[in-house]
């Protein structure tokens, strides 16, 4: 009768091994939340999408999962934009329009108007502001904030006309 060892795997087909469990199965997209407006708003969004950069702040389009005309990103770790979310209740906060809240702060770049609030971590989150859609972006901390808004003002301008968007 026979009888079986149990030998020690080499070590390069350990390192081998670990590699390729290392690569098989993961994705490296961004996730996020698609939003759900009504039907005017999510045709703006889709002429956004038409619209917007291949590169924004010096980083290539890598869009999120799920994928959507709704949803775009840049770059790992990545910008976010969702276009059509709900106003963000700062918005239409007293303290933010006066100057007078740390944490969100209103003002524009090239044309379009953004409240900008900080979501710790070196993180911003920017939703545009007297637009027909409510358009936000999402930098994550490193970013260069503005260059990210400078890079999308021309496709906002031209896809989400201004007026108030509820």
């Amino acid at each position: 009768m026979k009888s079986f060892r149990h030998r020690r795997p080499s070590l390069p087909a350990l390192a081998l091994l670990i590699a390729v469990a290392g690569c098989s199965s993961s994705d490296d997209s961004a996730a996020t939340a698609v939003p759900s407006p009504d039907t005017e708003v999510t045709e703006l969004c889709q002429n956004l999408d038409k619209a917007l950069p291949r590169e924004v702040a010096g980083v290539e389009r890598r869009d999120p999962e799920p994928r959507s005309a709704l949803t775009a990103g840049w770059g790992n770790p990545a910008i976010i934009l969702r276009c059509g979310v709900v106003r963000p209740p700062r918005m239409t906060d007293p303290d933010v329009a006066q100057g007078r809240d740390p944490d969100a702060v209103a003002g524009g770049v090239n044309g379009v108007d953004w409240l900008q609030e900080d979501v710790g971590d070196g993180a911003f989150r920017f939703t545009t502001a007297n637009r027909r859609a409510y358009v936000e972006v999402t930098v994550p901390g490193g970013r260069d904030g503005a260059a990210v808004l400078v890079d999308l003002a021309a496709a906002v301008k031209k896809a989400i006309p201004e007026g108030i968007a509820d």
